[in-house]
């Protein structure tokens, strides 16, 4: 598979799981939010609200996904991939956003007598843990597949949906068991809700931040880059590889040492097979850049 084609496919897929997870996120909103009113529960209003951070961030993703997908231009030659680290930041500030609203009004609520929630927000919230797992697993599996960051946030994103979901299950059913003067245990699962949001949001942010500051993908990649590219005949030596990260595709450069006999054409012809060789068996890098050195008996001991 070329690494166009390799995009192309990710692209397309990315795109399918985080239709379905907004589709899927903007119901349970819905109901958790109707619930969470009319069963007396801040603890899944307040997931109500996390669910909506979910639509909106899913969408924005949506829509990086479709435009890192974009072929290079004259603007931009090394392709957009840059949008999707983007986009992952911009989910990260809309969760840390969602959990300081839930943290603020939970604090209200505690200190202000309410109700103790309706049973029937139980069943509902089974319902919602059920399918944000079941959400969870199978975006996680397609970011695994086409290696996206952002694809993987979102899927954590869901997770932190299902999390906050069960500790609003542990406080209604606390209130609800406890009676007169345990409703409040409903609000101090959303605060907690709330810190796991936090959570989830920095580990979404921080793989995405070193994506934009050029950070070095992992030693085991590395590796395997300089290993392919000291197989290809003529290749004597692989001194420097550094990688990183576009959206779904990554970048690698290189310094290979081959004869310094060697023609200015036979040494431009060994550069484009490393190239070729990595690109064939690694499909994710969208572009390898090779710099050739002269080769010496010193430089090679």
């Amino acid at each position: 598979m070329q690494g166009s084609e390799y995009q192309t496919v990710s692209a397309r897929k990315g795109l399918k799981s985080t239709l379905i997870g907004i589709i899927a996120s903007a119901f349970l909103a819905i109901i958790k939010g109707l619930g969470g009113i009319f069963g007396n529960s801040y603890a899944l209003i307040a997931d109500s609200i996390e669910s909506a951070a979910d639509v909106f961030s899913s969408t924005m993703l949506w829509l990086g996904l479709k435009w890192s997908s974009k072929p290079p231009d004259k603007d931009h030659p090394y392709g957009h991939g840059k949008i999707e680290a983007l986009i992952s930041v911009g989910i990260a500030i809309a969760l840390f956003l969602a959990a300081f609203i839930i943290a603020k009004e939970s604090i209200i609520h505690i200190i202000t007598p309410h109700k103790t929630p309706e049973s029937y927000t139980l069943v509902i919230l089974i319902v919602v843990i059920i399918a944000k797992e079941a959400l969870y697993r199978f975006v996680l599996k397609t970011g695994k597949q086409i290696k996206s960051g952002v694809v993987k946030a979102d899927a954590f994103h869901h997770r932190s949906d299902a999390i906050t979901s069960a500790a609003a299950f542990i406080g209604i059913s606390i209130g609800i068991i406890g009676g007169t003067g345990y409703e409040v245990a409903d609000d101090y699962a959303a605060l907690f809700a709330s810190g796991i949001i936090v959570f989830n949001a920095y580990k979404i942010s921080r793989p995405a931040i070193g994506e934009l500051l050029d950070e070095e993908l992992e030693p085991e990649l590395n590796e395997k880059v300089k290993q392919l590219a000291s197989e290809v005949k003529g290749v004597e030596f692989v001194q420097k590889c550094h990688t990183r990260r576009m959206g779904a595709m990554m970048h690698a450069d290189l310094h290979v040492w081959v004869d310094k006999n060697l023609s200015v054409e036979q040494g431009h012809d060994i550069a484009h097979r490393v190239k070729d060789t990595i690109k064939a068996r690694l499909p994710q890098f969208a572009e390898v850049m090779i710099h050739v050195e002269p080769s010496t008996l010193q430089n090679t001991s």
